[in-house]
């Protein structure tokens, strides 16, 4: 063997083996979402409050519970940074402890709501005939309603709490998702592939959960992401009517709620829990239009 051939062996055998494509796949995408610098801003911003969600309430010194009649509507200062409420409570303390309620209500009603649309979507894309016809109805008596007033039926039948809430939001989250993906299931069963699946014996649940459900995972991935914003604008606003939490708890809507009483003699009241409330339902808007973009396949690199 001669030496070049030696050397051409060795090479091959040391050479890098071929990148992965779910590898390669993650970092298209990751570099569509970067070109996109509003995306990146609102990742950024709910990465943050995640955080200040998790580990934010060990670092504050004031009690969010604790009324102080001494020091109400006291306004911005070195002490209080955001002023005190009608009951002398601190309210950035109030408004970091309640951003752990507010990411909560937001994710797990968009939990619920994408779980039962999802499995309603699929089942009715996918089987179609009768059972098309009649979980479609059922959504379309849902999607009938606005959302508030369906959520506000909801609630004043289960009552007002926290779980209440992610429940009410939750239900008129469902026929959403059940739409997008019903509409995705429908063309990706017409595919030629999944005939050829269904020819080799392959069976319903495992056609649904191994072929469909991963193609048509980025449509609810982008609205699930924005149906966190609309989640929690609801829950606010259920709260702010006080059918959501129930005071003493600091949830950003019913402090809203508190401080219009007070909009001219101490505005900062409603100010703060307000400016929350639109801080974080646009770091989710614009992060999930930055994540349609990037998951669109027509769209340019």
């Amino acid at each position: 063997m001669s030496a070049q051939t030696e050397q051409t062996i060795n090479s091959e055998a040391t050479a890098a083996p071929p990148p992965n494509p779910r590898i390669q796949s993650w970092k298209n995408f990751y570099k569509k979402l970067a070109k996109n610098k509003a995306a990146m801003v609102g990742l950024s911003l709910i990465i943050f409050f995640i955080v200040v969600a998790l580990i934010g309430p060990y670092f504050t010194t004031h009690d969010p519970y604790e009324p102080n009649v001494m020091n109400k509507l006291a306004e911005p200062s070195a002490e209080h940074w955001f002023g005190t409420d009608h009951h002398g409570r601190d309210i950035f303390t109030r408004i970091i402890h309640g951003m752990s309620i507010t990411l909560y209500v937001g994710f797990f009603s968009v939990v619920l709501g994408a779980i039962v649309g999802v499995i309603l979507g699929v089942v009715s894309g996918y089987y179609g005939r009768l059972v098309d016809t009649v979980i479609m109805r059922i959504m379309d008596v849902l999607l009938a309603f606005p959302g508030i007033l369906l959520a506000l039926a909801i609630i004043s039948i289960l009552g007002g709490s926290i779980n209440n809430v992610i429940i009410a939001v939750g239900i008129f989250s469902i026929p959403v998702f059940a739409r997008i993906v019903r509409g995705s299931t429908l063309a990706v069963r017409k595919l030629e592939y999944i005939d050829a699946v269904k020819a080799l014996g392959a069976s319903d649940a495992r056609i649904i959960f191994k072929h469909i459900l991963p193609n048509v995972l980025s449509p609810i991935i982008v609205q699930g992401t924005l149906s966190i914003a609309t989640s929690i604008l609801t829950a606010s606003a259920l709260s702010f009517l006080g059918l959501g939490a129930q005071p003493p708890i600091p949830e950003w809507g019913a402090m809203l709620s508190d401080g219009r009483n007070y909009m001219y003699d101490a505005p900062h009241v409603a100010l703060f829990p307000g400016l929350a409330i639109v801080v974080v339902v646009l770091a989710f808007n614009i992060f999930g239009d930055g994540l349609r973009d990037a998951l669109d396949p027509k769209s340019k690199n």
